[in-house]
């Protein structure tokens, strides 16, 4: 998933895009109003994390800015105004949860996690696909009772898929949500992962769940469909 940090603070900015991108997320960093509402139309992320005392426009004005031009994503407002009637402000201006500071970083990752998994119908925190488990609070994979060591991205790129299990999902799509903005659409970085995360979750097992369908993308699913290929 890719989330955008909004946080003038270079530091904290700095340790909070360093944490997340542990957890297996793709990260931009802003550190003004005006660049967050830039890249928020431009880009097509999961949720936002937006601190309130901003240069250029505050959070509170950022966040009304996006809801007011049709960006739905979830947004998690940071700021070290944690009153009530701040919290208050947050929500009305379009904020979906409110985080006062200093945070605990494992309670951020954690209302992370719950935001990212509303939608039109909450989404299990343990996806699961024939023998496949992804256990998404802990970033544990396991396929037939034995689990899957991935890396970092690898984790990414599986959960994406698994989210939209039975979708084929082009490689812009790909790129849009699992990497950030450092990403070379010239590269065969895509692919490279795909043939890793095959190895690791098929080879072995007489049911394959990740197939190629030619000229569209990738699917994970139990049957590969016309058109797909291992």
């Amino acid at each position: 998933m890719r989330l955008l940090v909004v946080e003038d603070e270079p530091v904290a900015a700095a340790l909070l895009a360093k944490g997340l991108r542990e957890h297996a997320y793709a990260v931009d960093v802003v550190g003004d109003g005006p660049a967050a509402i830039e890249q928020a139309e431009v880009n097509d992320y999961d949720l936002l994390i937006l601190d309130v005392l901003l240069p250029g426009l505050d959070g509170l004005q950022v966040c009304s800015r996006l809801r007011a031009d049709g960006i739905t994503a979830p947004i998690l407002m940071l700021t070290a105004r944690g009153g009530p009637d701040q919290r208050v402000e947050g929500l009305d201006a379009g904020a979906d949860d409110y985080l006062p500071k200093p945070y605990h970083f494992p309670e951020l990752l954690a209302r992370v996690r719950a935001l990212l998994r509303r939608g039109p119908a909450l989404a299990s925190a343990v996806l699961t696909l024939d023998t496949l488990t992804i256990d998404t609070r802990a970033r544990r994979v396991e396929r037939g009772g034995r689990q899957i060591q991935l890396t970092a991205k690898e984790y990414a790129l599986l959960e994406y898929l698994a989210r939209r299990r039975g979708e084929v999902v082009g490689r812009s799509d790909i790129a849009e949500h699992v990497w950030d903005d450092s990403y070379d659409p010239m590269s065969n970085l895509i692919e490279v992962y795909i043939q890793r995360l095959r190895r690791k979750i098929d080879d072995g097992h007489p049911v394959r769940l990740l197939h190629t369908r030619r000229g569209a993308g990738y699917t994970l699913d139990v049957s590969d469909g016309e058109g797909a290929e291992d």
